[in-house]
């Protein structure tokens, strides 16, 4: 899969896009047990966070759980032909709202690596068309191609926040 052109997603992406490098499916693919595994061995860090304010690590990966669940539900409406615009989401809010602090980091790492293993079977069965397609999600256009990479720099993107601002 080609990685998406400039004009495919907001000018916010490309920092996400940008951290992936090769074939963006098998980053994907090893992401999943590779996240799951990291945070296992940061367990006892959990309820951690580098300053007031800041999401501890189980609420950022609470984040990323959804942002995936958000991002694939995109995806697919697109991949799929949806016309109508998609609404955006307050990340904070979410947060707040998911009480991820009442969850243990493994059921966290466990559920990250379960649905990227889910969605997997989805990103592989995309052809080029769907992958073309694009939709308008936050009041932006996004192609369906940009999708799949943000997902894989966003897990990269966090990965590195917890191991520079954590760790």
């Amino acid at each position: 899969m080609n990685q998406p052109q400039i004009q495919e997603y907001p000018q916010w992406y490309k920092r996400y896009i940008d951290l992936v490098e090769g074939n963006v499916l098998e980053v994907l693919e090893r992401q999943g047990p590779d996240f799951a595994g990291f945070l296992g061995c940061i367990a006892e860090k959990a309820d951690y966070a580098y300053a007031p304010g800041k999401w501890t690590i189980k609420e950022m990966v609470g984040h990323v759980i959804d942002t995936e669940r958000i991002m694939v539900f995109r995806l697919t409406s697109f991949a799929r032909g949806e016309k109508a615009p998609l609404p955006g989401f307050e990340e904070d809010d979410y947060v707040i709202n998911a009480h991820f602090k009442d969850r243990t980091l493994i059921s966290l790492s466990e559920e990250f690596e379960c649905l990227r293993k889910a969605n997997l079977f989805l990103f592989r069965s995309l052809n080029e068309e769907e992958l073309n397609r694009s939709g308008n999600a936050n009041g932006n256009e996004i192609s369906v191609r940009a999708l799949v990479f943000i997902l894989a720099g966003h897990v990269m993107h966090h990965t590195n926040i917890i191991k520079e601002r954590y760790l």
